[in-house]
């Protein structure tokens, strides 16, 4: 039988406080700042009043030898004997109100809990001005624990019997006064208590937690992060906090974190100090560190500990730095983002941040040159959704390639960065792809987003204007009207031609900004009419820039709907492409090519895949029709994501071992000709849509090698394949995550296709 992990007791409301005041149970804010509504505590009372359960709390003793911090937010020099791990909201309230302090909000912002109880019909309620001017109300009952106890009982009584305007009976007043003793006599209140041992260890207590809690919380690694930073070094932690709170706070004056694109949670910051201290993006192993373990004997050290928190102390330092914060901030403005508005990836902003870190502090470049190297690569991460889905994966990769650099030396880090963009930014990615990921209807859709900042950077008028785009969609504008996203082919005239599928009359495709009195002078027009006119206020040089920037096919205005969103997509896809390509600042090479040297060097990723083969087992030494379907799957994956590049007679080390096992399998037909038919029989055959449009089949010589290189685009809507055996059908999904092909099932197969398509 496993040894037990936790003991049974409980502790009335009085001895919880008192422990809590005198630092023997520390809040470790696992669970995150007070989130809990007046309204919550209110009936929190009422079912303690009423003698209801309130549910079980969660202690954890962790063999601490520092101090921690208070519910209440104060300092005290008594070790703390556990840690709150389910309860802390409860825990909180309580303190909160039958003490007076004051609670920090999600917003982290310092108030006080003020509830209410009227006796007569035995009523809490949240104190509002009203119910403070009600005599049948004690208006605040944090005032029943303080020592003038009997004092505020009569003078709550002689207010009450004051607005009556007559004495009150003696009956009806012991009444009152036993009603308002039960409420003072919920210090005496029992809480059942479930204490974890030290022996447990974080994931146990984490497991523990899920399980017994019932409102489905989980918590994460970087929560019991957060929690060691409490106990061992409290000023890191308020140090976070701090920064998240002053980025928000419009109180705060002069020097802040506050900017246009994101307010960073602590968590959030913690991980961009994570990756710059440990290179890491994996919080699995952080947590170990930080206590001071050796991962490989398992001995914990206070040495270790001490030293592991100095390098994160060091790192933390780094992150906030409010210069470093900004300047890396001007790194997306300059890529041609405005704001929060165009941000779909809060991870990618904060990942970016750690490799811009790394550039600044352990390869020593300047910030102009991080300026424009970052730019391109926050481009090329937010457009292509590199740091979503798998985002820790694909972190530690490009980490992992940093570490292997040669340590300070900014031209190897510039060009590591460069040769991963360019292996993502393909001429397939720009013609292909990228055209594909702008069918769809949603307006926070990374495509859409990097197609306005590429016209930011090409400093583009809005449609028929001469304003600017970039001085347009920078936030803080508060004209109600100012600027819009307009259909070229309106609603109304759509649904007249019999379009009236929500998704295809609001397609990405069909919309432009513009100023809001064009709009509202083209209404509902057909674009043969409205067309001609507009245009016409143009000067000819204008027109056209107008017309190459906002995307327009030649003719547009006469085309059908369908083929003029297809057309217009390829055409913002190359819009997209020039303004990207103006943030190589001024070098002429080719940037969107990348070779198979390029894409071998660069290793696999999101949008790179090696095979040693396509139909020969290495192991076996025989034609395998598992090794057919894992083609089929890694292809399926590209299609279902942002597309990509397979290459086969590539191992994983990334060594060429070309395709001669391949070619001896298909005989008289081993050649490029008769691999490629292979190949495309073989996605024909076992895919659910045809690939002649999505998927280019290449050789390309390497030494004395061939490789064949796969080239697939991200496909417009859902792709399976078939399964290994059985036949059928095609019924799998695979979607490439980082640089992995990962079958999704139910739920979330269904979640990733509403968000990916729309």
């Amino acid at each position: 039988m496993p040894p037990t992990l936790y003991r049974d007791t409980n502790y009335s409301l009085t001895h919880l406080i008192e422990e809590i005041r005198h630092g023997e149970i520390a809040l470790p804010d696992i669970q995150r700042p007070f989130v809990w509504s007046s309204a919550k505590v209110r009936d929190l009372f009422d079912s303690m009043y009423r003698g209801y359960p309130i549910g079980t709390l969660l202690f954890w003793e962790t063999g601490a030898d520092t101090s921690t911090r208070q519910v209440g937010g104060g300092e005290h020099d008594r070790v703390a004997k556990q840690l709150i791990v389910d309860g802390q909201q409860r825990l909180t309230s309580l303190f909160a109100v039958l003490t007076g302090q004051r609670v920090l909000t999600k917003s982290f912002e310092n108030r006080q809990i003020q509830i209410a109880f009227r006796p007569s019909d035995e009523t809490f309620e949240v104190a509002d001005a009203a119910i403070r001017r009600d005599p049948e109300f004690i208006p605040d009952i944090t005032e029943l624990w303080k020592d003038r106890y009997r004092a505020t009982v009569r003078a709550f009584l002689a207010r009450l019997a004051e607005n009556r305007g007559e004495e009150m009976p003696e009956d009806e007043e012991e009444d009152l006064e036993g009603r308002i003793d039960r409420v003072r006599d919920l210090r005496d209140f029992r809480f059942q208590v479930i204490q974890l041992n030290a022996n447990a260890d974080e994931e146990q207590v984490a497991e523990i937690f899920v399980r017994i809690n019932s409102e489905g919380v989980q918590l994460n690694q970087a929560d019991f992060i957060l929690t060691l930073m409490s106990v061992h070094w409290e000023k890191g932690r308020r140090e976070l906090e701090r920064f998240s709170r002053d980025a928000v706070d419009p109180s705060v004056q002069g020097p802040s974190p506050k900017n246009t694109f994101i307010d960073p949670s602590p968590d959030q910051l913690l991980r961009a100090g994570v990756g710059l201290a440990f290179r890491r993006a994996r919080l699995q192993h952080v947590y170990s560190l930080l206590r001071g373990k050796d991962l490989n004997t398992g001995e914990v050290s206070s040495a270790r500990r001490d030293e592991q928190f100095e390098r994160l102390r060091l790192a933390q330092d780094e992150v906030l730095d409010l210069t470093n914060w900004h300047e890396y901030l001007k790194c997306l403005t300059l890529a041609g983002f405005r704001g929060r508005r165009m941000i779909t990836s809060d991870t990618a902003l904060i990942y970016c941040y750690v490799i811009w870190l790394i550039g600044r502090r352990d390869f020593g470049l300047s910030v102009s040159t991080l300026q424009t190297v970052m730019a391109r690569w926050f481009f090329m991460a937010h457009t292509t959704g590199r740091y979503t889905g798998s985002s820790e994966t694909a972190l530690e990769a490009d980490l992992g390639r940093i570490n292997s650099l040669e340590p300070n030396n900014p031209e190897a880090f510039c060009a590591e960065l460069d040769r991963q963009i360019k292996a993502n930014f393909t001429n397939d990615y720009w013609e292909v792809s990228l055209p594909a990921r702008l069918d769809s209807s949603s307006a926070k859709s990374p495509a859409l987003c990097a197609y306005w900042a590429a016209l930011n950077v090409l400093d583009a008028e809005l449609l028929f204007s001469n304003l600017k785009m970039r001085d347009m969609l920078k936030p803080g504008e508060s004209a109600p009207r100012s600027v819009e996203r307009h259909h070229l082919f309106p609603r109304a005239h759509l649904n007249a031609k019999g379009v009236t599928e929500t998704r295809q009359v609001n397609a990405i495709a069909n919309m432009a900004f513009l100023d809001w009195p064009d709009n509202s002078d083209i209404g509902a027009d057909d674009p043969m009419e409205y067309w001609p006119t507009m245009s016409s206020r143009l000067n000819p040089d204008q027109r056209q820039r107008q017309i190459h920037w906002h995307a327009l096919p030649v003719g547009w205005e006469q085309l059908d709907y369908s083929d003029f969103l297809e057309k217009r997509r390829v055409l913002m896809a190359r819009a997209t492409r020039n303004g990207f390509e103006r943030l190589w600042d001024g070098q002429s090479d080719d940037h969107s090519s990348s070779t198979v040297v390029d894409l071998i060097a660069a290793g696999e990723s999101q949008t790179v895949e090696f095979k040693s083969t396509a139909r020969f087992n290495l192991h076996t030494g025989q034609p395998d029709k598992r090794m057919e379907h894992v083609i089929a799957k890694t292809v399926c994956g590209f299609l279902n994501a942002e597309g990509g590049k397979l290459l086969i007679g590539v191992d994983d080390d990334a060594n060429v071992i070309g395709l001669g096992d391949d070619m001896r399998t298909l005989g008289s037909k081993g050649n490029s000709d008769g691999y490629e038919l292979f190949l495309r029989q073989l996605l024909d055959n076992t895919l659910s849509a045809p690939t002649a449009a999505t998927v280019r089949i290449q050789f390309e010589p390497y030494a004395n090698s061939n490789v064949c290189v796969v080239t697939a685009a991200a496909s417009a809507k859902p792709v399976f394949t078939k399964a290994t055996e059985g036949g059928g059908p095609p019924s799998e999904f695979w979607v490439r995550i980082g640089n992995a092909t990962k079958q999704l099932h139910g739920d979330d197969m269904i979640e990733y296709q509403a968000d990916h398509w729309g």
